[in-house]
């Protein structure tokens, strides 16, 4: 009963995300994979909007490990000081730009936990990076997609780690992890905000308690 409940949620979530958002496209900007992986890295507790506008100069001039090891911690610093942690983000960048060209000859290494080793790139990151550059089956949690498996009733919460194994389980049959992380996240912020949460415009919320209730009607 479980089992067929559970999977009843999943088919009206997937249904609902590929009608809202049937071809969802991210909206950060980068040029290549490294100037990806450095937005990707801008965009912690900074808005994706905030950080475009930035990137859109940086990649200017900064488009490569070898062009930002051209410039000082303070050039970069002074670029991009218009988000959150710019101090932080400014030493990873060059940091990391060091240790790619030293160790990776310039070219970013595909393997999880190669990635997770550089500097200012966290589990979340590198999965975020390989969701977009390879085809490994990677489930990137972000704080809209944590805060969507709780309010699905998908995860218990307790920390990103056991939300990710959550989302791989229960979205084991979706072929397209990329895709679906992406609907989520635009659901998430359009639909289902962690502020100002109006639940009668949360449609797959509504459609969840919907089918709690004829759950639990057919229990009794």
């Amino acid at each position: 009963m479980f089992k067929n409940h559970v999977e009843k949620k999943i088919k009206i979530i997937i249904e609902t995300l590929d009608f809202l958002y049937p071809n969802p496209v991210s909206s950060l900007y980068y040029i290549n994979e490294f100037t990806l992986l450095v937005a990707i890295l801008l965009t912690a507790r900074s808005k994706e909007k905030e950080v475009n506008k930035i990137t859109k100069h940086l990649f200017k001039k900064m488009k490569t490990p070898q062009e930002v090891i051209q410039h000082s911690i303070n050039d970069i610093k002074n670029s991009i000081k218009h988000v959150g942690l710019y101090n932080k983000k400014s030493k990873n960048i060059y940091d990391l730009s060091i240790l790619l060209m030293e160790k990776y000859h310039g070219i970013i290494p595909k393997n999880i936990s190669e990635l997770e080793s550089f500097p200012g790139v966290g589990h979340k990151t590198a999965s975020v990076f390989l969701s977009f550059v390879s085809k490994k089956r990677v489930f990137p949690i972000d704080t809209h997609i944590y805060r969507m498996m709780i309010r699905w009733g998908l995860s218990s919460g307790k920390n990103i780690k056991q939300t990710e194994k959550d989302a791989k389980i229960v979205f084991k049959k979706m072929n397209n992890w990329k895709k679906l992380h992406l609907q989520i996240i635009f659901y998430g912020k359009e639909y289902s905000p962690s502020q100002k949460w109006n639940l009668k415009k949360d449609i797959i919320y509504q459609k969840l308690i919907n089918l709690d209730i004829e759950k639990k009607l057919n229990l009794n």
